[in-house]
């Protein structure tokens, strides 16, 4: 969904990129902040089941392509930002290593891959570099700018136009009303697409209800957010891609609708995964309803 129009943030950061851990530096953010430059906007905002947003008029179930660019692949690197990541021994970080591994290739994945735009169509191919563990304060998820910054701060001139790089901070969502949005921006002159997560450990608000037992609540709630906002950027990365009249990209349409208990991805692991919308699929008639009994939403 969208809030505002999309601005492009012009950062470059020098960083090591590819290190298990980061040392704490003044964040550019700063800068940033002092020069009241545009925040990139938040898109495709994984809004919480207690949160209601107002929407207009509904028009047309489908998306459609706003003349911009689609990810055609995506390469993926998460970074873990707080000072309680460093020596974690829950299961997000090596859970979700196993989930980004796993992605590429999967159903799940090619789900997505009807979508076409001025750059080519969507493909399954979603590659996984790794993580990164930054142990400075983490910023919350009210400044995209900060976000960015973060991400530039990593990835520094190692950054890539079909990089997607989820940023995991350990502050709970309180009372804001989404659990993660994705967003882009620019890193040294690279267009780049970055996503927000909280932690949601025992929220019940973002909480998909994943009772197979493999994961911990924490983990099963990131990840099925992430399936989420990652098959947003995938198929609408710079508010050109594909979203409806109403401004809803594909994972909004089908928001904490599951088709299936568990998704197995590519590396054989299983995830509580939302489903996505498909324009196919509904115009068939083939896929599972929504919340409001449109039937577009697949998740293979």
């Amino acid at each position: 969904m969208r809030l505002t129009c999309l601005f492009v943030v012009l950062l470059a950061c020098t960083v090591v990129f590819g290190q298990e851990t980061v040392n704490s530096k003044k964040s550019p953010v700063d800068h940033q902040l002092a020069s009241r430059q545009p925040q990139p906007p938040m898109l495709g905002i994984h809004w919480a089941k207690d949160f209601n947003p107002a929407y207009s008029a509904r028009k047309s179930a489908n998306m459609i392509w706003h003349n911009g660019e689609i990810m055609p692949t995506a390469s993926v690197h998460a970074i873990f930002w707080g000072t309680s990541w460093p020596g974690n021994t829950s299961d997000k970080v090596s859970g979700m290593d196993t989930y980004y591994t796993g992605f590429g290739g999967s159903g799940y994945a090619h789900a997505s891959d009807e979508y076409t735009g001025s750059n080519g169509q969507v493909t399954s191919t979603v590659s996984y570099t790794g993580h990164t563990v930054d142990g400075s304060t983490a910023s919350g998820g009210g400044s995209t700018s900060a976000i960015l910054a973060e991400v530039c701060k990593v990835v520094g001139t190692g950054s890539v136009h079909n990089g997607f790089y989820p940023v995991y901070v350990d502050l709970p969502r309180g009372s804001a009303g989404y659990c993660g949005y994705h967003s882009a921006g620019t890193c040294s002159g690279v267009t780049v697409q970055f996503a927000f997560f909280w932690n949601l450990d025992a929220d019940p608000g973002c909480d998909p209800s994943d009772t197979s037992g493999q994961h911990s609540q924490g983990l099963a709630a990131i990840a099925n957010t992430s399936s989420h906002e990652l098959s947003e950027a995938r198929t609408d990365p710079n508010n050109g891609g594909w979203y409806d009249s109403r401004g809803q990209e594909n994972g909004d349409k089908c928001n904490f609708t599951f088709a299936d208990p568990l998704v197995t991805f590519s590396n054989g692991s299983a995830w509580k995964a939302q489903t996505e919308w498909s324009n196919a699929a509904f115009t068939a008639g083939t896929g599972f309803p929504n919340s409001s009994g449109q039937k577009g939403c697949i998740d293979n």
